[in-house]
């Protein structure tokens, strides 16, 4: 084996933690957060939420399964880069690719030999933060200037980092018709809905609520995607544009548009949800999902607290008459998804597609269809 150069992560509070450099040649800054997923390392680097991010992985051992093409949740890498415990030659001859080599090819920087333990400890007691890593040769000093030029996640935009250009078609037939603004959406839910029969079209960001009626689909579909909602002012617009005049779903990203849309406020998460063991219930029938979740920030309560008590379905006044709590996060009690009373719309927070994780939320796919269809 290659002996590896001496690398260090630093945060921009000072902590330093040394290791070795991993992946591509490369110094990168980002927002640090941690995913404790067993699995799914592709899936995430290559997952357009975790744009502008350095994710560190809770599960020691990575690497261990290689890459594979199905793993694949866009194009290409979006995570700035990551860190590891242990990095793994993979065990399974019969996929495609190493870990490793794919991250050279996408030009993804990590280091390995950190104690993440220690790191995700910090970030739960201090907040994700901006940090960066580098070459053990870097003067420090060096690198907090880096550091220190790197936006904070809070009001970034970057869905139009991650957005078509135009539009994209997927499938044909005469399924329903559902129109999706496309602020990052991931593969794992394009092939959800498609294989449902519906007739997928997803318009870059900033399409106008005029040209997205035109097209008179069956309903509306907010995707996932990276930074902060209350930077997409102009999405929500357009959202507000389109509710009560077709059915509008959300997911993730799309749940906090939605929620905007309505009225409500968003904020940050003091370290985010990113995982693949997130326990939510299903107020309506009392249900828990173990649930996969990635994001940063979350919608507000009307009183402020971002904090539900109580397990029963709650309901707020907004801009669009009556909103229905119906999920709830059982770790933090924060809001993971709303159903609209007095115009058609639904959202949820978490990632019913998984993609990876846990498939307990995937019938929500049939609910939103079904809503549509009664509709």
């Amino acid at each position: 084996m290659t002996e590896r150069k001496p690398a260090y992560l630093l945060l921009e509070d000072g902590t330093r933690l040394d290791g070795f450099a991993a992946g591509a040649d490369a110094a990168a800054t980002g927002e640090v957060v941690f995913n404790t997923s067993m699995t799914g390392y592709q899936e995430a680097v290559t997952d357009p939420s975790y744009r502008g991010q350095i994710i560190t992985y809770t599960y020691p051992m990575v690497g261990n399964y290689g890459v594979a093409e199905q793993f694949m949740e866009s194009d290409g890498a979006h995570a700035r880069a990551v860190v590891m415990r242990e990095i793994a030659p993979s065990g399974t001859p019969d996929l495609q690719g190493d870990w490793e080599k794919w991250l050279i090819e996408q030009g993804v920087p990590g280091i390995t030999g950190v104690d993440t333990r220690a790191l995700v400890r910090h970030i739960r007691d201090k907040g994700a933060m901006r940090g960066g890593i580098f070459d053990g040769a870097m003067d420090e000093g060096e690198a907090r200037a880096l550091i220190g030029v790197e936006p904070t996640m809070s009001g970034q935009d970057l869905a139009r980092e991650v957005t078509p250009v135009e539009t994209i078609f997927h499938s044909e037939g005469d399924g329903p018709l559902v129109v999706a603004i496309d602020t990052g959406i991931k593969r794992s839910i394009i092939e959800n809905l498609v294989s449902r029969g519906v007739r997928l079209e997803l318009h870059p960001c900033d399409t106008p609520a005029e040209t997205l009626l035109a097209r008179d689909p069956d309903f509306f579909f907010l995707a996932n995607g990276p930074g902060d909602p209350a930077a997409l002012d102009y999405v929500v617009e357009n959202v507000r544009g389109l509710l009560g005049k077709k059915p509008v779903f959300g997911i993730c990203l799309g749940h906090q548009l939605m929620c905007r849309a309505i009225g409500l406020e968003t904020y940050k998460l003091p370290f985010g949800h990113r995982g693949a063991n997130h326990p939510v219930k299903d107020l309506a029938t009392g249900k828990i999902d173990i649930t996969s979740q990635n994001h940063g920030f979350a919608v507000q309560t009307p009183d402020g607290s971002g904090t539900i008590e109580g397990d029963e379905p709650v309901r707020w006044e907004t801009d669009f008459g009556a909103a229905e709590l119906s999920h709830l996060n059982l770790y933090d009690r924060t809001v993971e998804g709303l159903v609209l009373k007095d115009v058609s719309g639904a959202t949820v927070q978490y990632h019913p597609e998984a993609g990876p994780g846990p498939h307990d939320a995937l019938y929500l796919f049939d609910r939103f269809l079904a809503l549509a269809e009664a509709r």
